[in-house]
């Protein structure tokens, strides 16, 4: 009997122009907004029921070397809601970091380890049960890997990234922030859904989902890696845009 592996049905890589002929898509479910102490109490209790959840955290972009910023979002998101942790405006998330260091509720996303060290730089706490799509996508041979290329390659969709360079420690998110931040973090649990089904992947997501990362851990590895371009903005220069993540939008 042959065993070798079937061959993924899906492109290695997409363009821009590719990805621009596709319909765009945003979150359609319910987007809950998590300003206080109070209602993150009560959202914590929903969240630690799910054993998947999208994840990213959005930062206020840096302009000048030397500056940087912590995050002032995380968004979590389930199957049908998405919630936006507003961090800057808590004046703790101790209830959040049991999540966090879960390894049994799995947290996915795109360059996650950036995301891990900006959290850990607000509050320490050992990380575990995340999972990087990019890191695992690249296994199936996949050579573009932004969020926004892997949702045009899995999902047959379009996503915006007009919001993702915007100041997101502002007091009151603009609808446009709102739908984009909801959006990264549904689509990359949509994406993990698509990506578990490839046998050949579960040993690689056992063993990302069991890492547990200290802020020196996640330092040294993510040193090491590819960083979200947000995340890089030190200098005056004009950001380059990436061939397949980062051109501008059509309506």
């Amino acid at each position: 009997m042959s065993t070798s592996i079937r061959k993924i049905n899906y492109p290695v890589k997409i363009s821009k122009e590719e990805i621009n002929q596709l319909h765009i898509r945003s979150f359609p479910g319910t987007i809950r907004h998590i300003e206080t102490q109070d209602e993150l109490r009560k959202a914590v209790p929903a969240l630690k029921r799910e054993n998947i959840l999208g994840f990213d955290t959005e930062t206020k972009p840096t302009f000048r070397k030397g500056v940087l910023h912590l995050p002032s979002l995380v968004q979590l998101a389930t199957g049908r809601t998405v919630y936006l942790i507003r961090l800057n405006l808590l004046e703790q998330h101790d209830e959040l970091l049991p999540i966090l260091s879960s390894p049994t509720c799995l947290k996915v996303g795109v360059a996650v380890r950036d995301d891990i060290i900006g959290l850990q730089k607000i509050k320490p706490f050992v990380a575990s049960g995340f999972v990087d799509i990019a890191t695992i996508s690249k296994e199936l041979g996949i050579e573009t890997i932004g969020l926004r290329s892997l949702a045009a390659i899995f999902l047959k969709f379009r996503i915006s990234k007009k919001a993702q360079v915007s100041n997101w420690a502002r007091r009151e998110l603009s609808p446009s922030q709102i739908q984009y931040a909801a959006t990264d973090a549904w689509v990359s649990r949509k994406i993990f859904l698509k990506l578990r089904r490839f046998n050949r992947l579960a040993e690689s997501i056992q063993r990302l989902s069991k890492e547990s990362l200290t802020l020196e851990d996640a330092e040294k590895k993510s040193a090491k890696q590819p960083r979200k371009r947000s995340r890089r903005r030190n200098s005056n220069q004009p950001r380059k845009p990436d061939a397949a993540t980062q051109e501008p939008e059509k309506n």
